[in-house]
């Protein structure tokens, strides 16, 4: 089968930024059909759902984006106080891609980074999500406030990639194909001969691209760092606000993580989730490390299969 064969490769701008993303090809035909949109992670782009989204066509009008600051969407140097890169607005950008293809509700499903952006799109427009799956993350406040050496040793890049600009960015940048790599056979995925060939290429053009913003850093490797120092800060402040205000998921939410992965080793995902879902909260341990939906596609495609009707 052809790369992304039934999918249209395209980008629209959302609020005066480019967002790149694919959709399924017969969108208009398979209007009758749910939608669900496949949110990825760092330091990947929306290929990472290729091999799922092959099993998935024909069940939904599938909705891949680049998050802001990855992929060919948009790298804009990041504010003093990373709100641009804050999952509020990346979620906010999710929703405007959504409004301009018409779709009002639909499932949502988030990797990672992906699936933080996922959380607080289902707390942001909860009318708009009619079910939930995030896959490998417990809730990022969660995460931060379990800090001790055996998270910092396994997550260390959640404290590098905060670091103030440029140090990081540059630090990264002086081989940045190996810090990738590092990054995609880590965290218990055990090498790169998960990851497709035509993905793995997408990875390294992307991350590993030589463009520098108007602040002359690395443009990728810094908006991905955005995304992180966002989480460390502006992002823990929604958190709070919303935890304190009472607010949860409303509806039903799916958790998925790895047997090999970090979160399994040192958190207990639904207990977690369960706390912060209002709606009904299910979920397993899959024989995987962190980049589940590439090590797993068909596993991953029947649980959310059997999860998104």
């Amino acid at each position: 089968m052809a790369w992304f064969d039934g999918f249209e490769r395209k980008c629209l701008n959302v609020q005066g930024l480019p967002v790149a993303f694919r959709q399924s090809s017969d969108w208009s035909a398979q209007a009758h059909l749910p939608v669900l949109v496949l949110l990825h992670g760092f330091p990947q782009t929306h290929v990472m759902w290729h091999r799922v989204a092959q099993l998935l066509r024909g069940r939904y009008r599938l909705v891949m984006p680049d998050l802001r600051g990855y992929g060919d969407s948009s790298h804009a140097v990041g504010d003093a106080e990373h709100a641009h890169y804050s999952k509020r607005a990346m979620a906010q950008e999710v929703i405007g891609l959504l409004d301009a293809l018409g779709v009002d509700d639909f499932y949502l499903c988030g990797h990672d980074r992906g699936g933080r952006v996922a959380h607080r799109l289902a707390l942001d427009h909860a009318a708009r999500v009619k079910k939930l799956c995030v896959i490998d993350i417990a809730p990022t406040l969660d995460m931060y406030a379990r800090t001790d050496m055996d998270f910092a040793r396994a997550y260390y890049h959640w404290f590098h990639l905060i670091q103030p600009a440029p140090l990081p960015e540059f630090m990264i940048a002086g081989n940045a194909q190996s810090y990738l790599h590092a990054k995609l056979g880590g965290w218990g995925s055990q090498g790169l001969g998960y990851i497709e060939p035509e993905a793995l290429a997408q990875y390294e053009r992307c991350f590993c691209h030589p463009a520098l913003n108007a602040n002359g850093q690395p443009a990728a490797i810094h908006s991905a760092c955005e995304d992180y120092r966002a989480s460390a800060g502006i992002d823990l402040e929604h958190d709070r606000e919303s935890r304190a205000q009472g607010h949860k998921i409303a509806c039903d939410t799916l958790v998925l993580w790895g047997e090999r992965g970090v979160v399994n080793r040192l958190f207990k995902p639904l207990e977690l989730w369960q706390a912060q879902c209002a709606g009904r909260v299910s979920g397993q341990a899959m024989p995987a490390g962190h980049f589940i939906p590439e090590e797993l596609p068909e596993a991953t495609s029947e649980a959310l299969t059997g999860f998104f009707y």
